[in-house]
């Protein structure tokens, strides 16, 4: 038994961040992947992101819900068909975006504690990331040791631990990070607003084709032939 390695759970959006945060779960611990649909333009792709991230990492314990609040509700770019998705500004992060979904994480990670009590799992693991980001409040190590609080305090022996191994990261790092686990980037799915092709004006296009161009690495999903390369050069992050 002492040989056997320690149960998790871990978010899976099927984003770039994400993927590199399953696979070190993967390598890790026993993990179980937990995918939430909520309503977001891109459900439907990131869904097979998520099925074949699991498939090529080797997570064989996968859960995926859906959770209806969201669309219901509107406020973000992401669930609202009546708000535009934006292109990406020149200094992205100074404010909080209208691609922002309302304290969405807690919702996730609530599912995630719920569904680790239940696996007798010690650790959730979730790829958030405060550096080079859009500036979402719920991406900030505070809230994550708030919410390490809240999971002490309510779970039934209290020894749930939320882990964010990327959060110090910036989106270079990560994508570095991703390449030396083999990490399946070419399953991942990032863009806002488009499931065919990724728009590459966006701000979470721009941020992750600025990390690959950084880590002098070749991002393998396909984008709109409009230069985006151009674009992305033109920011400051």
């Amino acid at each position: 038994m002492s040989g056997e390695k320690p149960r998790s759970v871990v978010l899976l959006s099927g984003g770039m961040d994400s993927c590199v945060c399953a696979a070190l779960a993967a390598r890790d611990t026993d993990a179980a992947a937990l995918h939430i649909s909520y309503g977001q333009r891109t459900e439907e792709r990131e869904r097979l992101s998520f099925e074949g991230i699991c498939d090529r990492l080797g997570i064989k314990r996968r859960l995926a819900i859906r959770n209806e609040i969201f669309g219901r509700i509107g406020g973000s770019a992401l669930t609202d068909a009546g708000i535009h998705v934006p292109e990406a500004g020149e200094n992205i992060g100074t404010d909080i975006p209208v691609t922002y979904v309302p304290f969405r994480n807690a919702h996730f990670l609530a599912a995630a504690v719920s569904w680790a009590e239940v696996l007798e799992a010690e650790k959730i693991y979730i790829g958030a990331v405060e550096q080079d980001s859009s500036g979402y409040p719920d991406c900030r190590p505070e809230y994550y040791r708030a919410f390490n609080r809240v999971v002490k305090e309510g779970t039934r022996e209290g020894k749930i631990e939320i882990v964010t191994p990327l959060i110090a990261l910036r989106k270079a790092e990560i994508v570095k990070l991703g390449l030396e686990l083999d990490a399946p980037f070419d399953l991942t799915w990032s863009c806002y607003s488009r499931e065919d092709s990724a728009c590459g004006i966006c701000e979470s296009c721009v941020l992750r084709l600025r990390a690959f161009a950084e880590a002098a690495a070749e991002d393998p999903v396909p984008y709109l032939a409009q230069g985006h390369s151009s674009r992305v050069a033109g920011h400051r992050i």
